[in-house]
């Protein structure tokens, strides 16, 4: 924390520069990453840890769970047979998903193709089913303790459907086609043909970005639950056969009637997408292959170097077999005391957030006491649950996956399959919002709140390093992981997470005068952030897009402030450090600033401000600092300084 601060910097004009004036100045990113931060530099140490622990040689101590992990990790780290394999595994796919017409040109036919059979090939090989349209079984959001078939617009190829909109003339969208193409080109196509056609199926693409709805229309829930049978669904778009689509794609696990209920979360785009079927031609629908992917990436986030082989592993490792890997970190690494400690911050900022509900003056009496019932209803999980340490329930989970240490696409292929049909086959299965799996990835530097749990969830992963540690002084815990608790708790009093009650469904239960208030007080935090153009590329943040996280963090710290001024009250003060001549307080306000010290690359900036549901780190510390008289207080700013500005927005 010391290192990161620049001391000659004015608190009262700029605490982030304050705070990592030092950290901007002298760290570096480094040519694989897009950006650092304080989350990045505990991940990069927890992944260290990991790799003792995947790289060391097989024991009579290993699990079956853990075996299948440094299975996976040597199928991702045989460069060796990958580099023999060359591009036939990718000409294998394109094979035995119908051929690619950039690449077969007039071989290529047209009246053999169906997409609708292309996606249940996909669904049999382990591909994804998400073409043109996305397709989950998820929590009925009204009704969460079921499931529900859902439906919605796609991820497209670019980061957000704002960069298609630009049209062929914008130098991403010509990375993008030019990525493109050059793969085809090097799976034998001729290029310029290879053009001609990419071309085509790119104005397909910005079609379909021109039907999907933006994010800040994505913030309405309501409006994204549209119930309708597969009968309806059929009568509105008649040429997708949705029953046999939807019964190929559940088989074998589950099938379904013309009654059966689906959420269509854009009918619009699903109306749209119909019409453009039926007037489109069918053929929109290695090493050098990844040098290909690193020259279009450099574009969008400026990273020019791929990331050290063993962390591309480590990391699709993680991602796949989460609840081993967290297994492994959590007996091999986790502190057993800092769960306690942490459960002890967790139920002070939850009491410092129920008195706030309590006396806050813009709330009628009745949406309050449901507010403060939603509130005591959250739960918390902390650390891991006592289940993932179980070898037998592991076991059990991962009984029908096949991982060897042999080829990793097949690898890939088989966790794909598995990770659909552990996810379709439970449609008719009522909902555990207490399951363990929900919060079994314990290898994480992260936390949630979950709008259809309501709870709070912080891994064993973020319970270290910058953000916690049992043994020091609780004003740079409070300041630090109390940031993110309180951060977390406030998320389901956010602009979204207000829309679901304290069971975790979808309903209206704000009094209409008091939800007047509410979003009244949230266009505070809309305009105040709408307002702040970030220096380094001259782009205004998006108000409506971050105003969730924005809420949060203005609610976080307020919470984490006062619950350590009761702990105080309840154990007394604390000597401050010696070295810096500052407060207890002043310390906590420099550890809660210290978590958010960090640096992006510019075109990351960019895509950050672009597509993000997050403020860049300078103002997730000098948005919500500012808006607080205790920071002002605490640092004697003056009323005419930045950080005290005259007008402050508070929604909690």
């Amino acid at each position: 924390m010391i290192e990161n601060m620049d001391p000659q910097m004015d608190p009262c004009e700029d605490f982030f520069e304050y705070a990592c004036g030092n950290y901007l100045k002298t760290k570096n990113i480094p040519d694989e990453k897009s950006s650092i931060s304080q989350f990045s530099d505990v991940s990069d140490v927890l992944q260290e840890k990991l790799r003792t622990l995947v790289e060391s040689e097989d024991s009579s101590e290993d699990t079956p769970s853990s075996l299948m992990v440094k299975q996976l990790y040597k199928s991702c780290m045989n460069t060796e047979r990958i580099a023999e394999q060359g591009l036939q595994p990718l000409k294998d796919i394109l094979r035995e998903m119908g051929g690619w017409p950039a690449v077969e040109g007039f071989a290529w036919d047209r009246n053999r193709f169906d997409w609708v059979q292309n996606v249940y090939i996909n669904r049999r090989l382990g591909y994804s089913v998400d073409l043109l349209f996305d397709f989950s079984i998820t929590t009925n959001i009204k009704n969460s303790s079921w499931r529900i078939i859902d439906i919605d617009q796609p991820s497209l190829g670019m980061p957000s459907r704002e960069y298609l909109l630009r049209g062929l003339n914008d130098s991403d969208v010509r990375a993008y086609l030019d990525y493109q193409v050059s793969l085809a080109a090097l799976l034998g196509a001729n290029r310029t043909a290879a053009e001609l056609e990419l071309t085509e199926s790119l104005l397909f693409e910005i079609q379909l970005a021109n039907f999907s709805l933006p994010k800040e229309q994505r913030r309405n829930a309501t409006k994204l639950y549209n119930k309708m049978t597969v009968a309806e669904l059929q009568g509105r778009v008649p040429n997708i056969p949705w029953l046999s689509y939807i019964n190929t794609i559940l088989s074998p696990f589950t099938t379904v009637t013309e009654r059966e209920e689906v959420i269509v979360n854009v009918p619009s785009y699903i109306e749209n997408l119909g019409k453009l079927l039926l007037r489109t031609d069918k053929s929109y629908l290695s090493e050098d292959a990844r040098d290909l992917q690193l020259v279009y990436s450099k574009k969008i986030t400026g990273t020019g170097k791929r990331k050290p082989r063993w962390k591309e592993c480590m990391g699709a490792v993680s991602g796949s077999l989460s609840y081993a890997v967290g297994k492994l970190y959590a007996e091999k690494f986790f502190k057993k005391d800092a769960k306690a400690a942490a459960d002890e911050m967790v139920s002070y900022i939850r009491a410092e957030f129920d008195k706030i509900l309590r006396t806050v003056d813009w709330m009628d009496d009745e949406t309050r006491i449901r507010a403060i019932n939603k509130s005591l209803a959250i739960t918390p999980h902390i650390a891991y649950p006592e289940e993932l340490l179980d070898e037998t329930k592991l076991t059990e989970l991962y009984k029908d996956l096949q991982i060897s240490d042999g080829e990793l696409l097949s690898n890939m292929r088989n966790l794909t399959i598995f990770g659909t049909d552990y996810s379709f086959k439970r449609l008719r299965e009522k909902v555990d919002k207490n399951d363990w799996k929900k919060h079994g990835a314990a290898a994480v530097v992260n936390a949630f709140y979950s709008p259809l749990e309501n709870s709070i969830q912080f891994p064993a992963g973020i319970l270290q390093g910058t953000f916690f540690n049992a043994d020091r002084p609780k004003y740079l815990n409070y300041g630090a992981i109390g940031f993110v608790i309180g951060h977390e708790i406030t998320h389901g009093f956010d602009d979204m997470g207000r829309q679901f009650d304290y069971k975790g469904d979808l309903k209206e239960w704000w009094k209409p005068e008091t939800r007047a208030k509410f979003i009244d007080k949230s266009k505070c935090i809309i305009y105040q952030y709408g307002n702040y153009t970030e220096p380094e590329v001259g782009l205004k943040l998006n108000g409506v897009n971050t105003q969730g996280e924005n809420i949060a963090d203005n609610g976080g710290i307020k919470e984490a402030y006062y619950a350590y001024n009761q702990y105080v009250s309840d154990h007394g003060e604390e000597n401050p450090l010696p070295a810096l001549g500052l407060t207890a307080k002043q310390l906590f306000w420099l550890s809660a600033a210290n978590v958010w010290c960090g640096k992006y690359r510019p075109e990351t900036l960019k895509l950050r401000i672009l597509t993000g549901a997050h403020s860049p780190a300078r103002f997730r510390v000098n948005g919500p600092l500012s808006n607080l008289p205790e920071f002002s207080r605490d640092w004697n700013c003056k009323s005419s300084s930045k950080m005290n500005p005259s007008h402050k927005c508070s929604v909690w």
